[in-house]
């Protein structure tokens, strides 16, 4: 059975992480999420769902009008090639989300730890962080700091790189 925003706020709860959300109309791009930047402060998020030829999974989480370099990137992540877009199954199964709802959080269902998730540190610079909370109708805020230490509570040790242009 898939994991609900209400599975990852237990957990968050459990390790007394500190956390807002807001519900909004579903938004399946940056553009369309711009009018969020408003009401919601902190560093607002793209996340990249990608995979090399050796079927080894990324989320690459960056500001959301950054820019990243598919063509390049897997020489900073540590790819064995260069990296194409994953399948929706794999995104399903790995994250349990699909397209438009990617999202760091995603580390919550990947209980196999088939992904790594990789962190620009432009991004990091941001005291907040936004992201959806396994699907893009609502946007959770958490502390910079505090999203690593739920990223480390999944079993995930975020990559903290610079892959933005």
């Amino acid at each position: 059975m898939p994991k609900t925003a209400a599975d990852l706020f237990a957990f968050l709860d459990n390790l007394d992480i500190k956390y807002t959300t807001k519900q909004h109309a579903p938004v399946f791009t940056v553009a369309e999420s711009e009018w969020l930047r408003d009401e919601i402060p902190g560093g607002h998020t793209k996340n990249l769902f990608v995979k090399d030829k050796k079927d080894q999974y990324f989320v690459i989480t960056v500001e959301e009008n950054a820019v990243v370099d598919l063509k390049t990137v897997h020489k900073v992540i540590g790819a064995s090639s260069r990296v194409s877009f994953g399948r929706p199954e794999m995104m399903l199964d790995y994250l349990g989300v699909v397209p438009g709802s990617v999202t760091v959080f995603g580390a919550f269902c990947d209980t196999e730890r088939n992904v790594t998730f990789v962190l620009d540190e432009d991004l990091m610079k941001h005291e907040i962080i936004n992201g959806h909370p396994l699907s893009n109708d609502a946007t959770t805020s958490i502390g910079r700091d505090d999203l690593i230490r739920f990223m480390e509570a999944t079993g995930h040790t975020p990559l903290v790189l610079k892959v933005t242009d």
